[in-house]
């Protein structure tokens, strides 16, 4: 894509939506297969779930996505070009991460760490003008952080931590997100504003969810990961079933359409894991 498409923004305020490939990727850490030859394609503008049991290989195959793991096969591409070809400061104009936040990430304010965001959209050392300066105080805004907006960044909740991260993704205006578990320390409210702010957007978006009723609820498609595979991939209706549960999470579950939506929900039958069942039983 052309500099100038590239640049284009939505009525949102964000860049063009991409189209994410990835394209039998492999990634070996140490000796070990943690991602094995997985495939997947979201279109421009389309929200994807990617869930599976912890170990599963979700983060790992999003740190290939946005450059963190070099593939040991396969390629990523974001729209047709392969993003180890793409240089990183135009990378970062299009695509953005909201990773999961670890203790001491930044000894910085909330305001800065959010200016971050806006980085890759200026020369090296150069301060933020009044269009930053409202972009940054507009994704604040729109995650219920100004009152934060001076506080120690290392001082906040983790709750707290993860809407700023939100936040500074929101300010970098990239047109595709890949998102590591957003709503993590998350409280109820809030989990439901940050998938909600992802559509409204208009982005194209990648999403590591464990919650698979929020999954159902705010993606187009849903990917299920399993030992580094890619085990299923469809529709919420096509993906989210008793039997997937069964098999993938070991869990018995019913799963339904929810009677105002059509939605599949799943509601968890025991928290005895199948294998176990049997000892109960007689």
């Amino acid at each position: 894509m052309a500099d100038a498409e590239a640049g284009a923004v939505t009525d949102s305020g964000m860049g063009s939506p991409g189209a994410l490939g990835v394209e039998d990727v492999s990634v070996v850490v140490r000796g070990r297969t943690l991602v094995d030859r997985v495939s997947l394609h979201v279109a421009p503008g389309k929200v994807v779930g990617l869930v599976g049991p912890n170990g599963a290989g979700k983060s790992t195959l999003l740190r290939t996505v946005y450059r963190a793991l070099r593939p040991a096969s396969g390629r990523v591409l974001l729209d047709g070009e392969d993003v180890w070809r793409i240089p990183p400061k135009h990378l970062a104009r299009r695509l953005a991460a909201v990773l999961q936040e670890t203790a001491g990430d930044f000894a910085l304010t909330v305001y800065d760490v959010v200016a971050m965001g806006r980085t890759p959209h200026k020369r090296a050392f150069a301060g933020d003008d009044a269009d930053d300066r409202d972009i940054i105080t507009g994704a604040l805004d729109e995650l219920n952080v100004v009152p934060l907006m001076h506080a120690p960044f290392d001082r906040l909740s983790g709750g707290e931590k993860q809407r700023v991260l939100i936040a500074r993704a929101l300010a970098q205006r990239a047109g595709t997100m890949v998102l590591d578990e957003p709503t993590n320390h998350l409280d109820l409210r809030h989990q439901m504003d940050a998938l909600r702010l992802v559509r409204r957007l208009g982005v194209t978006a990648v999403i590591a969810l464990h919650d698979l009723n929020l999954a159902a609820s705010f993606c187009d498609r849903i990917c299920v990961m399993d030992d580094g595979r890619l085990v299923a991939t469809g529709t919420p209706q096509e993906v989210v079933t008793a039997d997937l549960l069964a098999e993938v999470y070991r869990v018995d579950a019913d799963v339904a359409p929810h009677p105002r939506t059509g939605i599949p929900q799943v509601t968890l039958l025991s928290g005895i894991p199948l294998q176990e069942r049997s000892e109960f039983k007689g």
